[in-house]
């Protein structure tokens, strides 16, 4: 296998100053970074390897290194608000989600949920009824997996029906989510798994009902609160802010 790579023309690299802060640039041929703290050539980037440290004109330090989906995800450009990191990651193991699975997904926003199930190997589907948001999903998905990963977007809404069959998992990210339920368990084989996205708790009632008097069974719903910790040699406590309510995920699984 080939060793790491030294940072290319057109590729996407994370600075990440001496204060944690990070920007998200792409590298390009005469390209510079500026800041308040001063300017930083492309140049001194371009052919060096991940974790090199280069200086701006006014001194400023930034570290250098590939983002990962997480760092992409709140980065990257969009217009929808997209799902954090922090919730995207117990969707994966809500969902399933496994190499191959064939999987639904609608409400697609900026792309930050499709980017997530194509990078673990599924392959995906998409609704989204706002041309723009599609078109934006396409580029930043491109952009940060290229253009190998099975994936399409349709312009149409899933309050209207699904069209796909035999589906392994149905990812939805939409405000009325309990109008694509009798869609979903018509799209998906016996055992599939829904998964539902939504902000408030209103709509996570008025879900549950639809799912309770639907074939669906094994309904869960949960809220992930991240909360990071200030580590330094003997002061250890937690952060003063966290990140707290973002929206609840429900599962269910459809059953024969």
């Amino acid at each position: 296998m080939p060793g790491p790579q030294p940072f290319a023309v057109g590729e996407r690299v994370l600075l990440v100053d001496s204060k944690g802060r990070r920007y998200l640039i792409t590298l390009a041929d005469g390209g510079e970074f500026h800041t308040h703290a001063g300017i930083t050539p492309h140049a001194a980037i371009v052919g060096q390897h991940e974790g090199v440290t280069v200086r701006s004109s006014a001194g400023a330090r930034y570290t250098a290194v590939r983002p990962t989906l997480a760092d992409f995800v709140l980065k990257m450009p969009r217009g929808a608000q997209v799902i954090y990191p922090k919730d995207l990651g117990p969707l994966l193991m809500l969902a399933d989600v496994f190499p191959g699975a064939r999987i639904f997904e609608s409400g697609v926003g900026s792309g930050a949920v499709s980017m997530t199930l194509l990078r673990a190997g599924a392959d995906v589907v998409g609704y989204e009824l706002r041309a723009d948001f599609a078109a934006r999903a396409r580029r930043n998905v491109e952009s940060f997996l290229g253009a190998g990963p099975p994936y399409r977007i349709e312009e149409r809404s899933a309050y209207e029906g699904i069209d796909e069959s035999d589906l392994d998992r149905v990812v939805l990210d939409l405000p009325e989510p309990w109008r694509v339920v009798k869609h979903a368990a018509a799209a998906m084989r016996p055992g599939g798994i829904l998964v539902a996205y939504v902000p408030t708790v209103g709509q996570v009632a008025q879900l549950g009902e639809e799912l309770a008097n639907s074939a669906f069974a094994m309904v869960q719903t949960l809220e992930v609160l991240q909360r990071t910790w200030h580590v330094e040699g003997q002061s250890v406590r937690p952060d003063h802010r966290m990140v707290g309510h973002t929206g609840f995920l429900t599962s269910a699984r459809l059953l024969g």
